[in-house]
């Protein structure tokens, strides 16, 4: 107070430096169905043309997915010479009523085609090599991950999904219920409402359900899963696992034993990104080979 200064007192990443981080923007892009989506967009540093890209589908699904911030998993693929696009699909929040309203019961639906129509306008930019997008997310986002490789083959190479839903009904089930730290009222009102119900929505839950669509499958996967996920109970590996076991998918498997829905210990996420960054690498980078 007395000298009129600010004077740093600390810092949460000391060793993270601005002028080496790649630029992050806020663009807006026409659904296929005219909907404005607003994605976020993160360069490599120096930017770029045609670039291998990776889609990030925030998980929740009906939360907002970033802000213009720190973002250490984009900016960790920006260092590594990826773009990266963050769409804000429909039944994302903090963009207004519509956008979110227009998510409701859009699971593998237009929620999913959001995803697609923000890889091809970052095609259409020249900011993303067509022959060279990966697919990546946790929760909702592994999802849409699995998803994204079942409704698009033709647009991803390759998907990493982790601590993913792999069918709609089974975070229902009476024997999830158990091991499920999501709310009962949310179960019972909030689900149906913004998900689906899964007496009256049954066909639809079967069209959108990676695991009853897993023969479909057919790009390589990285597939990950910690064995105390109260939120997505491992059930939901363990089942999808087997199914594309059974058809022969190209998937590497990863389980976190004691990890719950996402990775806290410092070696399991440094194991984790170090396994992405090889696969990403193998697909859609350098050590790519392009059809």
């Amino acid at each position: 107070t007395e000298t009129h200064k600010l004077v740093v007192l600390g810092s949460r990443h000391p060793g993270i430096h601005a002028a080496d981080m790649g630029q992050m923007d806020l663009v807006k892009f026409k659904a296929r169905d005219g909907l404005a989506i607003p994605a976020w967009v993160t360069m490599p540093k120096g930017g770029g043309k045609k670039l291998p890209m990776v889609v990030i589908v925030h998980g929740g699904p009906y939360v907002r997915g970033t802000d213009w911030t720190w973002d250490e998993d984009s900016q960790f693929l920006a260092s590594r010479g990826y773009a990266v696009i963050q769409p804000e699909f429909r039944g994302s929040t903090g963009y207004g009523f519509q956008l979110f309203s227009a998510g409701r019961k859009q699971w593998g639906l237009a929620m999913q085609d959001d995803i697609a129509d923000a890889v091809k306008w970052a095609v259409a930019q020249g900011i993303a090599d067509p022959k060279r997008v990966c697919i990546l997310g946790g929760s909702y986002g592994g999802y849409a991950t699995l998803m994204g490789l079942i409704k698009d083959p033709d647009l991803y190479r390759c998907g990493v999904a982790f601590a993913a839903v792999t069918d709609i009904p089974l975070m229902f089930d009476s024997g999830d219920m158990v091991l499920s730290d999501m709310g009962d009222d949310y179960k019972q009102y909030g689900a149906p409402h913004l998900i689906g119900d899964v007496n009256k929505d049954t066909e639809q839950f079967i069209a959108t359900s990676p695991l009853k669509q897993a023969a479909r499958i057919k790009r390589p996967l990285l597939l990950a899963h910690g064995t105390d996920d109260h939120r997505v109970p491992f059930t939901h590996y363990s089942k999808l696992r087997s199914a594309l076991q059974a058809n022969k998918a190209d998937v590497e498997y990863i389980e976190y034993s004691g990890e719950g829905h996402g990775w806290l210990l410092p070696e399991n996420r440094y194991d984790f990104w170090t396994r992405v960054e090889k696969f990403l690498d193998k697909n859609i980078g350098p050590g790519a080979k392009t059809e």
